[in-house]
């Protein structure tokens, strides 16, 4: 995907429910607000750069159960401008059950996404 192409794709909890967008490569909350950014190999990093999980296809986010704690800290992109979300979106897709060493980030652990004014690690900005 070109990073050119405004698509606004939701993203899925394992419940069915969209609960964060992709507008490439940049991630959004429900309300519109920035959360995180995924990288061309579908890493997804908060807006604080640390590494949050994976960006599966259904599309959702996971990450291993046992935490890695060894992925580097990035470079956040720009902060983006606040985006519409969009009124309707599709319905999930049929999704298959996360096995035991995965976990839906947005469904188990939401915090890890959290606005640049929110969450536990805000304090630690430069």
């Amino acid at each position: 995907m070109s990073q050119n192409q405004q698509r606004t794709i939701p993203v899925y909890a394992s419940n069915g429910e969209v609960e964060a967008f992709l507008v490439f490569p940049y991630i959004f909350n429900r309300s519109g607000e920035w959360i995180g950014w995924v990288t061309p190999k579908r890493e997804v990093y908060s807006v604080m750069g640390y590494y949050v999980g994976t960006l599966t296809n259904d599309p959702r986010i996971t990450r291993k159960r046992a935490d890695d704690a060894s992925i580097p800290r990035q470079q956040p992109p720009p902060r983006p401008k606040r985006i519409a979300a969009p009124s309707s979106v599709p319905l999930a897709p049929m999704m298959s059950d996360l096995p035991h060493s995965l976990i839906d980030v947005l469904l188990d652990e939401p915090d890890r996404l959290h606005t640049l004014d929110g969450g536990d690690l805000r304090e630690d900005m430069d």
